[in-house]
């Protein structure tokens, strides 16, 4: 099974307009693609979830991801398919610069790094977690 990085580069919100420009790039979320569904933690579904995305709509940069092993992610989903949105985790671990991970709730890029076994998943950012994915996948290529 093929897995994907999407990174989400529409208008969106207000929330997305700000970490657009706290990270200083296009992304404010990304998604792991496995078999057509989207998996990640959303603020505007209220955590974990797998969800059908139209990937092909513009709005959507997407990374294969030869390397990534489809079992774990949809292993690690499970796990934390309860899991809420992580806000506070997002604020602490993005914009006061700390390496906090907070077990009951996960931010996009978060939850999407400790999905594909990278380390310090709570430190990655949309861009970063895109720059981290597109250099594994250049060594493997």
């Amino acid at each position: 099974m093929t897995v994907r990085l999407a990174m989400y580069k529409g208008k969106g919100g207000p929330f997305n307009a700000l970490v657009r420009w706290w990270t200083g790039s296009d992304y404010s979320h990304c998604e792991l693609e496995v078999g057509g569904v989207c998996y990640s933690s959303s603020l505007m579904d209220g955590g974990v979830r797998g969800k059908i995305i139209d990937l092909g709509s513009g709005n959507w940069d997407l990374v294969d991801l030869a390397w990534a092993d489809a079992d774990l992610i949809l292993a690690h989903f499970h796990r934390t398919a309860h899991i809420r949105y992580g806000l506070t985790s997002l604020i602490v671990n993005q914009l006061l610069n700390r390496n906090r991970p907070d077990e009951g709730a996960q931010f996009c890029s978060e939850w999407c790094a400790a999905a594909l076994g990278l380390p310090a998943p709570s430190s990655l950012s949309p861009a970063t977690l895109s720059a981290w994915c597109m250099h594994v996948t250049s060594i493997y290529a």
